[in-house]
């Protein structure tokens, strides 16, 4: 597994407002866009910057301060909300394609590291800005990043050195956290994962990875069974005992066949890359508030490829430092 990135510094991009972002964020999932959205953003942007800002992004975080998933709101049941298309040259309706859509209101922090940040304060300023112009022509999770309609003046974008000393960085963390708030940060937890694989096993040594996966995304409710004092039994139905806002997440994908020579796929989208079949592949996340983050890799994912094992994911280390977190 990759280690994570050695970070310099962070590229803050406060406050954007994203109108019709992808809510479906693989087959099984839907409610926030994939992770993987928000590092293919990352790469898009190192090669629209290119070499004239020598800044080199290394990992996103993504803080969301406020979402409204486009859907029917009658009953218990929801739906997508549709658009309807275009008739066909025909006149005939032309068949509609489920899409999942959502609004945001995000905080994106990039891990970064280059020369510039150890520009002026002027230049800093003026490389962030421009980060942030390319931002606002590009799409973020398949969304449109919208002007703010706030009366009040938003903040705006940051460079910020993180410098190598701990007590450096932990001092500007604390300072920054504040400005995040209220919102909510999404982590790996991985960690969470396995401990439920162990938990299900122990009654029942046959459950795979699926199970526990199953299990921890929804609300589980058990009868729990008791002796009262003149000897009858009682059996009381209980939901399980759990922490946090867990929430089941796509974190990138698993190779189903070897790599195929550039051009040898007909119709692949680009014939000069080789090509993988893939799958998603999924794990176990957590919202959580931002004041209670130490370290700032344990709010920032990173990707990790491994062409011989065949997988390609996002990570973060939010595990690693979990127990001081919650402590």
């Amino acid at each position: 597994m990759k280690a994570p990135p050695d970070i310099k510094g962070l590229l803050i991009l406060p406050r954007l407002r994203i109108q019709n972002a992808n809510a479906i964020s693989s087959p099984m999932t839907h409610g926030f866009p994939s992770i993987t959205a928000f590092l293919g953003l990352m790469w898009a942007l190192e090669r629209k910057l290119g070499e004239h800002h020598a800044l080199t992004l290394d990992a996103v975080g993504v803080i969301c301060h406020h979402f409204e998933e486009q859907v029917t709101a009658e009953g218990y049941p929801r739906a997508f909300r549709l658009t309807r298309n275009p008739v066909d040259k025909d006149g005939s309706t032309a068949a509609i394609v489920e899409e999942g859509r959502i609004h945001l209101d995000l905080t994106l922090v990039f891990g970064v590291r280059g020369a510039a940040l150890d520009a002026s304060d002027d230049e800093k300023q003026a490389t962030a800005q421009a980060v942030a112009d390319a931002v606002a022509e590009s799409r973020v999770a398949g969304g449109s990043v919208i002007p703010s309609m706030a009366p009040v003046r938003q903040p705006s974008p940051q460079l910020v050195p993180l410098g190598d000393a701990f007590e450096d960085r932990a001092k500007a963390l604390r300072k920054l956290r504040r400005r995040w708030l209220p919102g909510f940060a999404l982590v790996c937890r991985d960690d969470l994962l396995q401990s439920r694989l162990d938990e299900l096993r122990t009654a029942n040594p046959d459950a795979s990875a699926l199970d526990a996966w199953l299990h921890s995304s929804r609300l589980n409710w058990c009868a729990v069974q008791s002796v009262q004092a003149d000897g009858r039994t009682s059996v009381e139905w209980k939901p399980d005992e759990r922490k946090g806002w867990i929430v089941p997440i796509p974190v990138g994908y698993g190779a189903l066949t070897g790599v195929y020579p550039a051009g040898s796929v007909t119709h692949a989208r680009d014939p000069r890359t080789p090509l993988r079949f893939v799958e998603s592949l999924y794990s176990l996340g957590e919202w959580v508030s931002p004041h209670r983050i130490t370290e700032i890799n344990a709010l920032l994912w990173y990707g990790d490829a491994d062409e011989a094992t065949g997988l390609y994911r996002a990570r973060n280390a939010y595990s690693n430092f979990a127990a001081t977190i919650q402590n």
